[in-house]
């Protein structure tokens, strides 16, 4: 089993900054991404970005140029720097992981509980 532990959430006007971490802990394998999800009231999850343990990464179209992720693999943390906030921007956002012991073992799917991002005028 792995743990993920999410930080870095709260309220900020629009044009404003959060960083979110995401701590990974337990049966921890080296093929992983780990990412960010995100849900507001009343619609689908939707991809915000991740990133491979190689660096890759990948971003949703609303978020690009005003989101970076990256991560310390040493503390098997993932990090969300989120610029330019917009209303819009507001949701729970999820942590998630995904990893696999080796390229032949399946994949396990590991959620973090969520943590508000609220961008108010």
């Amino acid at each position: 089993q792995v743990q993920l532990v999410e930080s870095g959430g709260g309220l900020v006007q629009p044009g404003g900054s959060l960083r979110l971490s995401c701590a990974a802990s337990g049966s921890i394998f080296s093929i992983n991404t780990m990412g960010w999800y995100r849900q507001a009231p009343g619609k689908q999850r939707e991809l915000v970005a991740v990133i491979s343990s190689g660096g890759s990464t990948n971003y949703g179209d609303s978020v690009k140029g005003r989101f970076t992720i990256s991560r310390d693999n040493a503390k098997n943390t993932v990090y969300l720097q989120m610029n330019s906030l917009k209303p819009e921007d507001t949701a729970v956002y999820y942590c998630n992981r995904k990893q696999r012991k080796s390229p032949w073992n399946p994949q396990y799917d590991y959620w973090g509980q969520g943590t508000q991002v609220t961008v108010y005028s």
